[in-house]
């Protein structure tokens, strides 16, 4: 009975999914598989939630819900009482960052995924790969109890054919030399597969177009455009055409004062809190993760692990703009940076612009002051006018759109 129970959740996930996205372009085998396990509920414990949940295309695959954007911005997991510690990062135009690295010569750190880089492609060879990995099996996500759970979730589904067809007969008993099992590092590919295919990543916003000379930018777009690479340096950071560099920055963002994460120490997983600092945790970002490595891997790179992660608190990475205005409707709220402390674009372009004076005034407290980038934003000058040129230029990045 179990079983059918389970097919029955599965065969309703791939219908979900079949009317879920337009049909863009004719998928692989291998973008269709990806596409199934994005949508499967069943894959996770209980069976209520997939990456859609959390990355849905209306909202230019980010979090689709906009009461949960207005406040706290981080989404529940399939155990609704427990919350992660930042707002989901769009899965559209993701899949270019590399393998997470040291770039000697920039002096930074480069690649990898999520907010923190900790998904760094070391597994699969592919960033976007591991970062499909890793929400199945976290606690504050989908909860699934292992690899193998999930490989057996796939074994039962309607789907299961699609996978072998792509990559032979399901084995939920194989692990690799590295402890992982095989089938399982071949969802994380197939999903990765799904987020770089013309679905979720068509590259067919109004900017596409007007590189390619088929549409024109508004006065007010153009203008944007123009401060985008000059007056406002977001290109610094953001350039086109994939706006984002990849790296690691702190901007001198706020705490969002609703984020969940602050209330789980009063949630616990296998007997301890989620979250053991309460209200007092500051998001380490990329020196969280860089905490976690060992010495002799920044011994490869000439760095001292002590000095690497103190100059890289509260830095994260520097997300693509693509789709940063994507929304079912000019009502939808959205959120912004990490944690979703900013909830519009032109607030997002005022604290670009207007950082250090609101600092001074008091009118922000920037969660993490050491490394605060002070080279691209802060007090940049800008008009009224120009912020909102900027917030126009922007808004030419959504794809869908219809010349």
């Amino acid at each position: 009975m179990k079983g059918s129970t389970v097919l029955k959740s599965v065969f309703l996930s791939v219908l979900i999914a079949l009317v879920a996205l337009p049909a863009a372009a004719q998928l692989t085998p291998k973008e269709t598989l990806g596409k199934a396990l994005y949508f499967d509920r069943a894959l996770s414990s209980p069976s209520n939630m997939s990456c859609a949940v959390c990355h849905e295309e209306r909202a230019g695959f980010t979090g689709s819900n906009p009461g949960i954007n207005k406040k706290g911005a981080v989404y529940p997991g399939a155990v609704h009482q427990r919350f992660g510690n930042r707002r989901p990062p769009t899965a559209s135009s993701a899949g270019d960052s590399p393998v997470f690295h040291y770039d000697a010569e920039e002096g930074l750190f480069i690649g990898g995924m999520f907010w923190d880089g900790r998904a760094t492609g070391w597994v699969t060879g592919d960033p976007l790969a591991d970062q499909a990995m890793g929400p199945y099996l976290n606690p504050v996500e989908q909860n699934l109890p292992s690899e193998e759970a999930a490989c057996v979730v796939v074994a039962e589904s309607v789907y299961a054919g699609l996978y072998e067809e792509v990559f032979g007969p399901i084995d939920c008993s194989d692990y690799d030399d590295d402890g992982h099992l095989k089938a399982y590092k071949n969802f994380a590919v197939a999903v990765a597969a799904f987020e770089r295919s013309e679905e979720v990543s068509p590259y067919d916003s109004k900017f596409d177009y007007v590189m390619a000379g088929e549409a024109e930018f508004s006065p007010q777009e153009a203008l944007g455009w123009d401060l985008f690479n000059g007056k406002a340096m977001c290109s610094a950071c953001h350039p086109a055409p994939l706006f984002t560099d990849f790296t690691y920055d702190n901007l001198g963002v706020p705490r969002n004062p609703d984020n969940p994460f602050y209330d789980m120490d009063q949630v616990f997983v296998d007997g301890a809190p989620i979250n053991d600092l309460g209200e007092t945790w500051v998001d380490p970002g990329l020196a969280g993760f860089l905490s976690s490595l060992p010495e002799d891997w920044f011994e490869v790179y000439g760095l001292e692990k002590s000095a690497a992660v103190d100059e890289n608190y509260g830095k994260h990475k520097v997300p693509t703009l693509r789709n940063v205005d994507k929304r079912p409707g000019r009502g939808f709220a959205k959120a912004y940076m990490h944690n979703g402390s900013l909830k519009s674009l032109e607030e997002v372009v005022a604290f670009y612009n207007n950082r250090e004076t609101m600092i001074a005034e008091g009118s922000i407290v920037p969660e993490v002051m050491a490394n605060m980038n002070v080279d691209e934003l802060g007090d940049l000058g800008l008009t009224e006018e120009e912020e909102a040129a900027l917030v126009a230029f922007m808004k030419t990045l959504s794809d869908g759109y219809q010349p």
